[in-house]
């Protein structure tokens, strides 16, 4: 355990820099209307918190634990998840703005992504078995190699995915999303 613990404990208003974030672990905190964009959060763990209203765009996350982690209504603009403990790394967000992120190679099982703009987004070798995305928008988003199997895209829109390069197996999709999985054959579907 690290010599900084933290413990239900509400961070409010925080803007880095100026006043820091001492690293160390967190557990059951909430982060309320933060503005850690740029913040290196390397080496800090957080276990069942909450990310509300924060702007973490382009935060280094180099072996950063997530543990239970909820975001929600946070900018999350350009953040390599790469570079995470791919370990400890179980999140949610709910309308996020996750544009240019990077989540290559990540395992993300049954993540659910409710009402969240995933534009460009690189999902490259990541294992999204089971995952959720709801409402989302996910234009230009890159799937290589990804396991797509049994993930719900039913509500998300702006997707395109080639099924011959993708583990979609069981994956759930709408009638209007047809054409997203199409588009490698420049095949139109009207209704």
């Amino acid at each position: 355990m690290s010599s900084n613990y933290f413990e239900d404990e509400k961070f409010e208003g925080l803007v880095l820099p100026g006043k820091s974030l001492v690293k160390g672990e967190y557990e059951g905190c909430s982060f309320v209307d933060c503005q850690f964009a740029g913040i290196d959060f390397g080496y800090f763990r957080f276990t069942d918190c909450e990310f509300r209203d924060c702007d973490l765009s382009m935060a280094k996350l180099n072996n950063t634990a997530f543990n239970d982690v909820v975001f929600k209504g946070c900018k999350m603009q350009g953040i390599s998840f790469e570079n995470v403990n791919e370990f400890v790394f179980v999140v949610a967000f709910d309308h996020c703005l996750l544009n240019y992120s990077s989540f290559f190679k990540r395992i993300l099982r049954k993540t659910r992504f409710s009402h969240c703009l995933l534009h460009e987004v690189d999902f490259t070798e990541a294992d999204l078995q089971g995952s959720v995305f709801e409402q989302c928008d996910l234009k230009g988003a890159k799937f290589e190699q990804t396991i797509l199997e049994k993930v719900d895209f039913r509500t998300s829109i702006g997707y395109s995915l080639d099924p011959d390069r993708n583990k979609i197996k069981k994956a759930i999709f709408s009638l209007s999303g047809l054409p997203g999985l199409l588009d490698k054959y420049g095949i139109e579907v009207k209704p």
